[in-house]
């Protein structure tokens, strides 16, 4: 390396760590946290999966830091000397920090409140340090949501005012009881601490000056925040035009990664056989895919590449300022829904308008959708993206210009005892089930099937698998005709005989099999656990096997990618890893370093969904996993996708999603949150797309792969 390199990479790395604000506020003097020296206790530290300590530096002391390879967090957390640090007249916590080990790692710092985790109660910050180098991660303070009298807000996730529950990526900058500065794997580090201080000055909350009367309207003609202004905020007509003009210079000025051929696997790879459709291989110790050209293939990918992004207008009248709904020309844009799972809208209808949609055809003018089908994939292409993920809009994949994965989806009977998050679960011993999930497979029968731009299928999304009993539990807690529950007796009868040995086993008193068909209590987890564990087993194997085989005989060559785990146990896991090509997870974590699947399973594995979002950008809600700001949210893109990268069994991730959601919340549940690459008037964050092409453009050679054979 250049004599010259190191310091110009480290200077990048302060300017990537810092980020940009456009609005100066005078500061008070900065507040030292934690003054290092040789009187510095030892109690104000608290490893955790490293090794602290103090030590001298020249004439200064440093907290030096090695992080280990344990699962989870490993680093340290550094105490107040007092209760807690009051620091509400402050922006942010800044601290520097040095790598003085042989790799670049990605270093986290958390700021906390009482009872804080990582997505509550906590505000994050991170940035990637060279090796050499020493950087200054400043993580500003998200504050709890002000409170307007007189101002109920509702059907959203979350809030421009105080509302309760309303804390992820928020906190309470007066009661600030602790930091946290760590790795993740599968990073370790050699670290040194310096210096961490409060900096800057608390920007006044707008909110503070508002009454009700002043409060509403609250979104503007586009759908944003009016009470908040922010870098790319669009204010007018002029504003999107100027914005098509730059982006179009832009996606000329990149066109996408030289080294990936049409499908965008890796065209100077290693060459296999070009079987004319995606499938898993395992080559040099690890997965991979392969794409139809027989070249290797790691999917990178983004969920909901679609437009629509509507959000219920019933009853919020006075909440729009100039709504364009009252304009004939976006009359088209108005909707409704039936489907709502929570919150304020259950079990109503509510009307919905799009203003996501609106400001497209503000945008693009007449045609707009064939405008945006184009600039779709020639963005991802050039954002270093290769994969449309799931919930896509089929004008947009049929294109068959970006690999694309697809979903199947279909209504069948649940187990009635059964709960989830999403509802109760399907049954899979009902004869519906098998006739429902091949009618909904045989409906892409020329469209996706046979298509080799189709890595393969999705059947269902998140379902409640629970813990390794709960289905059979489920099950018992049935009435007497659900299918599951008399599959569960037929087995147990084989098992048991008569309905004495199975009260001796289990602890309960049915007199007779009828007895317990009839009965809905459920026995006692542990001493039927064996029992239970079984019919789970023999249910979740059922529940696959139908799946593959719908998939398998509309599509054979194309691949089975599961149901997306998001709650899982380990019989569920084993029974996916038998029977699909590809196992798929939607991981809202930090990291996939340390991801694994259970003892003695080998098999590819693609992360469905994933996503970070901040407060800084006019939305309420950051999303599952909240970072300080789009600065540390480009750091952590680039943090996950690289842990994936590095994964010997995965071999691709989609983020969740394609927009923002709508500031005042989607129909169905009423998420609001910031995790777009582009904003709710199609404007692209500058500050992902940059960490997207950072990563995308040298997806190839993946990290940890051998030498070309």
């Amino acid at each position: 390396m250049h004599r010259l390199a190191r310091p110009i990479l480290c200077a990048l790395a302060v300017l990537a760590a810092t980020g940009l604000h456009t609005i100066v506020f005078a500061a008070p003097p900065e507040k030292d946290l934690a003054a290092f020296g040789p009187t510095f206790p030892a109690r104000r530290l608290k490893p955790h999966q490293a090794t602290a300590t103090v030590e001298a530096r020249g004439d200064a002391h440093v907290v030096r830091l090695t992080t280990e390879s344990g699962s989870g967090w490993n680093g340290v957390r550094i105490q107040p000397a007092d209760k807690d640090w009051h620091l509400a007249a402050y922006e942010g916590v800044a601290m520097d920090i040095r790598n003085t080990g042989p790799d670049a790692v990605t270093v986290y710092l958390r700021v906390d409140n009482a009872k804080a985790s990582d997505r509550h109660r906590s505000t994050m910050g991170l940035a990637r340090v060279d090796p050499g180098c020493q950087t200054t991660l400043r993580v500003p303070f998200a504050h709890y949501a002000p409170k307007v009298e007189g101002v109920a807000l509702f059907g959203m996730r979350g809030y421009p005012v105080a509302t309760k529950g309303d804390t992820r990526g928020r906190m309470d900058a007066s009661r600030v009881t602790g930091l946290a500065v760590f790795t993740l794997p599968p990073e370790t580090g050699a670290l040194e601490v310096t210096r961490i201080r409060a900096y800057g000055s608390a920007a006044p909350t707008p909110e503070a000056r508002l009454t009700a009367e002043t409060f509403f309207p609250f979104i503007d003609t586009y759908g944003q925040y009016i009470h908040r202004d922010w870098p790319g905020k669009t204010r007018g007509q002029s504003d999107l035009a100027a914005a098509r003009e730059a982006e179009a210079k832009d996606l000329a000025a990149h066109p996408g990664p030289d080294n990936w051929n049409r499908y965008g696997g890796w065209a100077d790879g290693p060459q296999f056989p070009a079987t004319g459709f995606f499938h898993p291989v395992r080559y040099e110790g690890r997965w991979f895919l392969v794409d139809p050209d027989g070249r290797l293939f790691f999917s990178h990918g983004i969920d909901c590449v679609r437009w629509s992004g509507a959000t219920p207008i019933t009853d919020r009248d006075g909440w729009w300022r100039d709504f364009p709904g009252n304009e004939p020309a976006f009359k088209a844009f108005f909707g409704g829904t039936r489907h709502v799972v929570r919150d304020y809208y259950q079990g109503k209808h509510p009307r919905t308008f799009s203003f996501t949609n609106a400001n497209l055809a503000r945008k693009y003018g007449d045609g707009w959708q064939a405008t945006a089908t184009d600039l779709a994939h020639r963005r991802l292409r050039s954002w270093g993206l290769n994969t449309i993920g799931n919930w896509a809009n089929d004008a947009i994949y049929l294109k068959r210009r970006t690999p694309y994965v697809a979903t199947v989806n279909f209504y069948s009977p649940p187990i009635e005892g059964s709960s989830g998050y999403w509802g109760k679960f399907k049954d899979p011993f009902h004869p519906d089930f098998e006739r429902k999930v091949r009618q909904s497979m045989e409906r892409e029968h020329d469209r996706t099937a046979g298509d080799p731009f189709c890595l393969g299928y999705f059947v269902e999304n998140e379902i409640a698998w629970g813990n390794e009993t709960s289905l059979a539990l489920a099950a018992l807690a049935s009435p007497a005709d659900q299918p599951a529950k008399k599959a569960f007796l037929a087995d147990l009868k084989k098992t048991y005989g008569t309905a004495t040995r199975l009260n001796e086993a289990w602890g309960t008193a049915h007199k007779s099999w009828d007895a317990l068909l009839a009965s809905t209590v459920k026995p006692d987890a542990k001493r039927a656990g064996d029992d239970l564990r079984a019919f789970y087993t023999r249910l979740a194997e059922r529940y696959f096997r139908i799946c593959r085989d719908a998939v398998k005989a509309v599509a054979p060559k194309q691949m089975y990618l599961g149901c997306r785990f998001a709650w899982v146990n380990d019989l569920a896991a084993r029974a996916g890893a038998t029977f699909c090509d590809v196992v798929s997870y939607n991981r809202y974590q930090r990291t996939v370093g340390d991801f694994r699947l259970p003892e003695g399973v080998d098999k590819p594995v693609i992360i469905g969904e994933f996503h970070f979002g901040a407060l800084d950008r006019g939305l309420f809600h950051t999303g599952l996993v909240p970072v300080a700001s789009q600065a540390s949210r480009a750091e952590a893109y680039k943090a996950y996708v690289r842990s994936a990268i590095a994964h010997p069994q995965i071999v691709g991730c989609h983020w969740f999603k394609y927009r923002d959601q709508s500031s005042t919340g989607r129909p169905l549940d009423g998420e609001n949150y910031q995790i777009g690459f582009v904003d709710i008037c199609d404007r692209p964050y500058p500050e992902t797309i940059a960490a997207c092409r950072e990563v995308g453009y040298a997806l190839y050679p993946p990290a940890g792969y051998g030498p070309t054979k």
